[in-house]
């Protein structure tokens, strides 16, 4: 099963143009989050993705709500937004939780969560899913641009305790287009370019 994984387009409707041009031979893509900036732009990138020929599973960034990023997909048939929520596509089950994990730096404006809100969130998660967040997890493609690990520990946890087949993220650009691995679980920070992955299992 071939998945499209991507992030943090931030209005970049060229590169959302070049995702939708590639989703013709997948059989999923995975969004994790960060399709505005500030919470400005989100309708058009969204118009530009609903063109997608594949089922699609969104959450938000901390540049857009959960509101706003399920009213700007509002009449998109095939799309998918999650956050602390799960679906089951073709047998296959996605999990979501979108915002940034732990609480950013940047203020009132960023869509935010502390570990423990972001721990209920991921209460839920079933064993064996594809995990799709905004924030990577504490430790693996989580470095930001001085070299510390900016991730989360609750996400982690979820990761070490319900071993997902894939954990998507975003986020942190340093790390955009790398994976790590947490136990047998692979960590994708797909960044706005896009990773096509085959999912095993």
């Amino acid at each position: 099963m071939k998945l499209l994984l991507f992030s943090d387009l931030h209005c970049d409707t060229t590169a959302a143009k070049e995702l939708v041009r590639r989703s013709k031979n997948i059989d999923f893509a995975v969004g994790a989050g960060d399709f505005a900036k500030m919470h400005r732009g989100l309708d058009g990138v969204v118009d530009v993705l609903r063109a997608m020929r594949c089922p699609t599973v969104l959450v938000p960034g901390n540049n857009e709500n959960i509101d706003e990023l399920r009213e700007a997909c509002r009449g998109w048939r095939d799309v998918h937004v999650l956050h602390g929520s799960g679906v089951t596509l073709q047998g296959v089950e996605f999990y979501g939780v979108g915002g940034g994990i732990p609480v950013t730096p940047f203020g009132s404006w960023s869509y935010d969560f502390s570990e423990a809100e972001a721990a209920k969130l991921l209460g839920d998660c079933p064993l064996g899913t594809v995990l799709v967040t905004h924030s990577p997890p504490y430790g693996v493609v989580d470095l930001s641009g001085e070299g510390q690990g900016v991730g989360s520990t609750a996400i982690r946890k979820a990761i070490e305790r319900t071993n997902p087949l894939l954990a998507v993220c975003g986020h942190v650009h340093g790390d955009w287009g790398k994976h790590e691995f947490i136990g047998d679980t692979p960590v994708v920070n797909a960044g706005p370019d896009g990773v096509e992955w085959t999912l095993a299992g």
